[in-house]
Order: C-alpha cells, then sequence, then structure tokens
C-alpha cells in the first residue's frame, strides 16, 4: 500500500497572508487602512434617562476599542431624556459603525453626527502658580476667563469655549506653572434650527 500526501504546493510555495487582523480578527488591507485616515468629530445621543444607559454606551466603546476623546452626560429639556456628546477620532468607516451601534441601542432614542457648524463649547478649570498673579490675571481676562480662587501658591481660574480657545488659553498659563487641570469635555447642539435629535411621536 502506497501513501499519497496531499494535492497542493509544498509549504515553502504557499502564499502567506499579508494582512495584519484587527483586534477582532478580521484581515485588513494595507492599502485600504492608509487610505482612510482618523478625523474627529462630534456625535449626539439622546437617550432615555435611566440606570445604567451610560455603562452600557461606554462599554459598547470599549468593547470595540473606538477612540473617545471626551464623553460628557446631562439632563435635557424632558426629565425622562438625558444627552450623550461624544468626541471621537476614527477613520470614516469607525464613525458609521459608531452611529449604528449606538442606535441599536435599546435606551438610545436618536444619535446623529454634528457638522462643523455645531454649537460646541467646554469648561476648563486651571490651577497655576500664584508667583506672578498680575500676569495670570491679564491672561485670565484676555480668555474672558474668571478667577475661581486665588491664594499665597495658587490661583484657579474658570474658561469656557470652543476647543481652540480652551487649548490656546491652557499653552498661554503654561508660562506659569500649570498644576492641574480639570476638562469636562465638549457638549454641543446643532445650529439654528436645525434639529440635535429626531423624537419619535410616541416618546413626545
Amino acid at each position: 500500500m502506497t501513501e499519497q500526501g496531499l494535492q497542493g504546493p509544498a509549504p515553502e510555495e504557499r502564499q502567506r497572508p499579508t494582512k495584519r487582523r484587527n483586534s477582532q480578527g478580521i484581515r485588513i488591507d494595507p492599502e485600504v487602512e492608509a487610505e482612510r485616515k482618523p478625523r474627529r468629530t462630534v456625535i449626539s445621543a439622546l437617550v432615555q434617562h435611566e440606570p445604567g444607559v451610560l455603562a452600557r454606551v461606554s462599554g459598547l466603546f470599549s468593547r470595540r476599542q473606538f477612540n473617545i476623546e471626551s464623553l460628557t452626560v446631562a439632563d435635557t429639556q424632558n426629565d425622562d431624556w438625558a444627552r450623550i456628546t461624544l468626541v471621537v477620532e476614527e477613520p470614516d468607516p469607525g464613525i458609521d459603525q459608531i452611529e449604528k451601534q449606538l442606535q441599536k441601542q435599546l435606551p438610545v432614542i436618536h444619535v446623529r453626527e454634528l457638522g462643523d457648524d455645531a454649537v460646541a463649547r467646554e469648561l476648563v478649570l486651571v490651577k497655576v502658580e500664584a508667583t506672578e498673579p498680575d500676569k495670570v490675571h491679564a491672561i485670565t481676562e484676555m480668555y474672558d476667563g474668571t478667577a475661581m480662587d486665588a491664594g499665597p501658591r495658587t490661583i484657579t481660574v474658570e474658561l469656557t469655549g470652543d476647543e481652540q480657545k480652551i487649548n490656546d488659553a491652557i499653552d498661554a498659563f503654561r508660562q506659569f506653572g500649570v498644576l492641574e487641570i480639570a476638562r469636562t469635555g465638549q457638549t454641543a447642539l446643532a445650529r439654528g434650527e436645525t434639529k440635535t435629535a429626531i423624537v419619535p411621536e410616541h416618546l413626545k
């Protein structure tokens, strides 16, 4: 009885896969991946105000390894709803997936990506060394800020504005020695008469 091997090329002649795998084990075409650069955007989700909704949403992002820059959540004009605002940085396919996956969550009423013209603001508290209080006060006024606490060694300033203004202000304060920073992350609404969220009739 003769032994026959399997048909096909020898091991050294076989083609090796060149595409890497993502966290889900799916092979990624390097040419396609290179063409899709991440972009920064704001996504607004109107959700039912119930226990555990934030944990469910954040868990969704964690499982899929989405890159969240900031996340805020608070009440809306309706006590039964809450608005979650996310700043994400992902390629377009990832942003589309974020919207679709969020919309599938049961507590979520409506999800949309906000355009560049959205009204977006954040708040920051900056604590700096008080070695030059007059200069700190001048920078605070320049960026329309407010001194919330002032002592012999530290000054804490509150600032509100768009992301670029906040970043510029923080850079200006670094000359005095920034000790601590607390930022809320962005919150946003669509501009003008455009609805940030579309609520089904049965929920109004």
